[in-house]
């Protein structure tokens, strides 16, 4: 552990670095997710084709996605989010269709006997009695985000990665060890910040 102590700076910055693309990623993953899940939701047929797709893309092995998005946008934290984006879809829109089949009809039914319309009832009801399953989706793609965003300090993305990397290019086990223990720590606050936000509205 010498390394980490001689360099809690830099290994706070790529931290930080971490941070910002794992939250950059989800923040754009989720607003192409939701609306793709509500659809999936409500369209039998429209939810198969968006989770045969999504899930295909989540098999892709992420090296290899890296390297053709590389030859498409270039090195850098772009390319990077796109990637991890790509790579969140299945999850979150997986967790918001479990999330909305699995409110209770005559929720829905009370509400339209309410006059609220579609939409009303699905932000007024329908949302907010899934919230809990959502939220397990996106705590389950954000702590695979932080893994995933490892990989990108490959294509010059920056993060925790970079010290992994270096590490392994210089031999250097003590590197290897602070990037892993950083990253770790990191998906372990993210896993218990979010269990706790899930537990927080069950109540």
């Amino acid at each position: 552990m010498t390394y980490v102590a001689a360099h809690l700076d830099r290994i706070g910055a790529l931290l930080g670095e971490h941070v910002v693309l794992v939250v950059s990623s989800l923040v754009v993953a989720l607003l192409i997710a939701l609306p793709l899940g509500i659809v999936a939701a409500r369209n039998a047929r429209a939810g198969g084709a968006i989770l045969a797709v999504t899930g295909a893309i989540y098999t892709i092995p992420s090296l290899a996605l890296l390297a053709l998005l590389v030859a498409a946008l270039g090195l850098g934290r772009i390319t990077a989010i796109v990637a991890l984006v790509a790579y969140a879809q299945m999850i979150l829109i997986r967790g918001i269709v479990a999330g909305l089949r699995g409110v209770d009809p005559a929720l829905v039914d009370a509400a339209r006997g309410l006059g609220l319309t579609a939409r009303q009832t699905l932000l007024r009801v329908e949302f907010p009695a899934a919230l809990p399953v959502v939220l397990g989706g996106v705590r389950v793609a954000t702590v695979s985000l932080v893994a995933l965003a490892t990989v990108a300090a490959w294509i010059n993305a920056g993060g925790l990665g970079v010290l992994l990397f270096e590490g392994i290019g210089t031999n250097n086990p003590q590197k290897i060890v602070a990037g892993a223990l950083a990253a770790a720590a990191l998906a372990i606050a993210a896993d218990l910040a979010l269990r706790a936000a899930e537990r927080a509205v069950r109540t």
